[in-house]
C-alpha cells in the first residue's frame, strides 16, 4: 500500500514501539495506520482491542475488519456479544473501561487498544469514560488515538504522557486529500464567495430579494454540477424524511441503476426480514428514484440497507442527521448543511466548528474526486455573515475535559484505593486543564458523591457493603436500581414487571411526550420507583451533586409489555408515539442493565434465572443486535 507522509509518519513511531496519537481531517485515511497495526499485531499473535464512541460504528468496523480479517475479529457492546476471545476484539470505550476496573487481568493478553474519534473525551455526558481509560489502562498496552482536528493536541498529549508515565508521539496532518469548495444558498441563489452573501443577506425593502430558499433549485444545482452523490444534513429526523418525499418528483436514476437498485433492496429487505415492515415499503418509492433518508428514529436494519445501497454507489442524494458523519466511511461529492445552527442539548446555538468538519468532510471521494462540494443554506434571519465565515475558517474548538465520575466508578476505586480515591483526582485530565476554583470544585464534588455512598450505606468501616458491591456492577443507573436491590424488589417482580422497570430506567422521553394509561401493576412499580427517585434526588440537592441522577419514565410499558407477550414488532407501535429506531435502542439497553445486574456476584440463583429468561424473550427478532451482524 502506498502510505501518505503523515501514515508513515505514524508508522515509524508504532514500529519503534511509541503510542501514537494521530490529528486529520475526515477522510484522510486515519483508519490505514489501525489497519497496519492489526496486520502487525496478527503476524505477531498479539491480540488489539479498538474501541469505538458509538455501537453503530462499532457494529461498522466489526464487519469491515472482518471482510479483511475473518475469523480473527470480535466485538462487545453490552447488547452483542460475538468471538470475544478474537485476537482483535472491537467494543464500545465505556465496555473497554468497565473491563479497566472490573477485569484488569482479563487485559493482560492486548499489547494496543485503538481509541477512534478520541476528541469524544469534550463530551459532556460520556467524555469522562475516556478519560477513566487512559488514567488506568494497564502500563503494558500501548495506544493508538485517532481524532480529527485538536487545537490542544500537544496540552492533550502531555496530559496522556504524565498520567502514563511515558513518551507518547503526535502526528498531524491539516492537509485534506480532496480540497473542499463552499457555496452558500440564499434569497434562492447560490453564490461561491462570502462577500456575495453578504450582499444578499443585506438586501432590505425590495419584496422581490425576500425569496425563500427552496430544495428544488438547490439540487437542481448540484445535478447541474456533476455533485452527486449528495449527503444532506439535517438536524431533525422529521424534516429529513419531509426533504426527501419534496423530491419525489426527482430521478437520479438510469433504468439500469433503477433495475439493479430495487433488485438489491428487495434483497437486503427479504435477509434482515423487512419485507412486510411499512417503513421499509414507504422508503422503496424513494429509493428506486435513488432518494434515501437515515436517522436514529428508523429501524436499525432499515438503516443498514440504506448504508450498503449508499457504498454501493445506486442511492444519490441521502437526508440524514449528524449521526452519519461521526466515523461511518460513507463519502459522498458533495454535502449539504440545510442550517449551520443545532440544538445542543440545552439551547440552539451555531455549529461548531469540529462538528462543521465532521460532517463536511464527507464531501470529497478519496480518489475518485478532485473536489469536494459543501453547500450551506443561509437564512439571514437567523445567521449572519460573518458567523457563517467564523464556521469555515476559525479553528475547532479546544477539547476539554468533562470529567465526573460514576458512582459506580468510584464504588470499583474504592474497593482497591479506599479513602485515598479522592487522590486520583490530580492524574485527571480535568484537574491538568482547570483553574484552581475549577478544581477545588471537582474535588468538592467527588468528595461528595463518597460521603453520599458512605452515609447511604453502600460504604461501611471502608468496606463497600452488599448494596454497594451490587451497585458497582451497574453503570449510570447504579442509585435507582441498588435501592430496589436492597428493598427485595427486584428479587419480587416477575419476567414482565423486570422488563418494564429495565426500560422505564434507561427511557428519555421527547419533550411534552405523552404517556398511555398504565396497568395497575405497572403503575404501582412506578410509584415505588418515584418515591425511591425522590429520596435519591433530595440527598444529592443535599450534598450539591449534579448533574442528578436519571429517574425512570414509563411512557413504553404498554409497548414493552405487548412485545414480552410476543406480540409482532409492528403490533407494537400503536401502544406508543415513540419512534421505532428508538424502541429498539431502549429495549437493548435495557438488555445490557439486565445483564450487568445477572453478572453482579450479588444477584440470586433465582434472579439470575428470571433476567436470562426475560433476556430470551425481550431480545429477540429485530431487537436482538447480534442477529443484524450474523445476518
Amino acid at each position: 500500500m502506498q502510505y501518505d507522509r503523515f501514515q508513515r509518519e505514524a508508522i515509524d513511531y508504532i514500529d519503534r514501539g511509541f503510542s501514537v496519537i494521530v490529528c486529520a481531517p475526515t477522510g484522510a485515511g486515519k483508519t490505514a495506520i489501525a489497519e497496519y497495526i492489526i496486520q502487525e499485531s496478527l503476524k505477531r499473535l498479539q491480540s488489539i482491542i479498538y474501541t469505538a464512541p458509538i455501537k453503530a460504528l462499532s457494529n461498522q468496523k466489526f464487519r469491515d475488519f472482518q471482510k479483511q480479517f475473518p475469523d480473527k475479529i470480535g466485538i462487545l457492546t453490552g447488547d452483542i456479544s460475538l468471538n470475544p476471545d478474537a485476537q482483535i476484539l472491537i467494543m464500545t470505550t465505556e465496555i473497554f473501561r468497565n473491563k479497566i476496573l472490573n477485569e484488569t487481568n482479563a487485559l493482560k493478553r492486548y499489547s494496543w487498544v485503538i481509541f477512534d474519534e478520541i476528541h469524544y473525551i469534550d463530551n459532556e455526558e460520556r467524555g469522562t469514560v475516556w478519560e477513566e481509560s487512559l488514567i488506568f489502562l494497564p502500563p503494558h498496552m500501548k495506544i493508538l488515538a485517532l481524532s480529527a482536528t485538536i487545537p490542544n493536541i500537544k496540552e492533550f498529549a502531555r496530559w496522556v504522557e504524565r498520567v502514563q508515565k511515558r513518551p507518547i508521539k503526535i502526528v498531524i496532518e491539516n492537509k485534506r486529500p480532496v480540497p473542499l469548495h463552499f457555496l452558500f444558498q440564499c434569497r434562492n441563489e447560490i453564490v461561491e464567495d462570502l462577500s456575495d452573501l453578504k450582499r444578499l443577506a443585506s438586501y432590505r425593502g425590495q419584496k422581490r430579494l425576500y425569496r425563500v430558499n427552496r430544495l428544488t433549485s438547490l439540487i437542481n444545482h448540484i445535478k447541474q454540477n456533476n455533485a452527486i452523490p449528495c449527503i444532506y444534513f439535517v438536524f431533525s429526523r422529521k424534516k429529513a424524511e419531509d426533504l426527501a418525499f419534496e423530491l419525489y418528483g426527482f430521478n437520479f436514476l438510469t433504468q439500469e441503476e433503477k433495475t439493479k437498485i430495487i433488485t438489491m433492496f428487495d434483497e437486503l429487505c427479504r435477509r434482515f426480514d423487512l419485507i412486510n415492515e411499512e417503513s421499509a415499503h414507504r422508503l422503496f418509492y424513494l429509493v428506486q428514484k435513488g432518494i434515501a433518508y437515515h436517522h436514529a428514529g428508523m429501524l436499525p436494519t432499515l438503516k443498514e440497507v440504506i448504508e450498503q445501497l449508499f457504498t454501493s454507489r445506486l442511492l444519490k442524494i441521502i437526508f440524514t442527521t449528524e449521526t452519519f458523519a461521526l466515523g461511518i466511511n460513507m463519502p459522498a461529492r458533495s454535502v449539504v448543511f440545510d442550517n449551520l445552527r443545532k440544538y445542543y442539548g440545552h439551547y440552539i446555538r451555531i455549529l461548531k466548528v469540529r462538528d462543521f468538519y465532521q460532517m463536511a468532510g464527507r464531501a470529497g471521494r478519496r480518489g475518485k474526486d478532485k473536489i469536494g462540494f459543501v453547500y450551506c443554506r443561509i437564512n439571514p434571519r437567523l445567521i449572519k455573515p460573518e458567523q457563517v465565515k467564523q464556521i469555515i475558517s476559525a479553528s475547532p474548538e479546544a477539547v476539554k475535559s468533562q470529567f465526573n465520575s460514576s458512582y459506580a466508578t468510584l464504588l470499583n476505586l474504592y474497593e482497591r484505593y479506599k479513602d485515598t480515591v479522592i487522590e486520583i483526582y490530580p492524574l485527571t485530565l480535568h484537574h491538568f486543564q482547570s483553574r484552581k476554583h475549577q478544581k477545588k470544585e471537582a474535588l468538592r464534588l467527588l468528595q461528595a458523591k463518597l460521603n453520599l455512598l458512605k452515609n447511604s450505606n453502600y460504604i461501611k468501616e471502608s468496606t463497600l457493603t452488599q448494596k454497594g458491591l451490587f451497585a458497582r456492577s451497574i453503570y449510570g443507573y447504579e442509585l435507582l436500581l441498588s435501592e430496589l436491590y436492597e428493598k427485595g424488589i427486584l428479587e419480587e417482580l416477575d419476567e414482565f414487571a423486570l422488563g418494564i422497570l429495565c426500560v422505564a430506567v434507561v427511557f428519555e422521553p421527547r419533550k411534552n411526550q405523552h404517556i398511555s394509561n398504565l396497568p395497575k401493576t405497572a403503575r404501582y412499580l412506578k410509584e415505588i420507583c418515584e418515591e425511591v427517585h425522590e429520596i435519591i434526588k433530595t440527598t444529592e440537592i443535599k450534598y450539591r451533586i449534579y448533574p442528578l441522577s436519571k429517574r425512570p419514565y414509563f411512557h413504553l410499558t404498554r409497548a414493552t409489555h405487548a412485545w414480552l407477550s410476543g406480540a409482532d414488532f409492528s403490533k407494537i407501535l400503536r401502544f406508543t408515539d415513540t419512534d421505532e429506531g428508538q424502541i429498539i435502542r431502549f429495549f437493548r439497553m435495557a438488555v445490557q442493565i439486565l445483564r450487568e445486574i445477572a453478572s453482579s456476584t450479588l444477584s440470586s440463583p433465582s434472579l439470575k434465572t428470571k433476567i436470562h429468561r426475560l433476556i430470551h424473550i425481550l431480545n429477540r427478532d429485530i431487537v436482538d443486535a447480534e442477529r443484524q451482524l450474523r445476518s
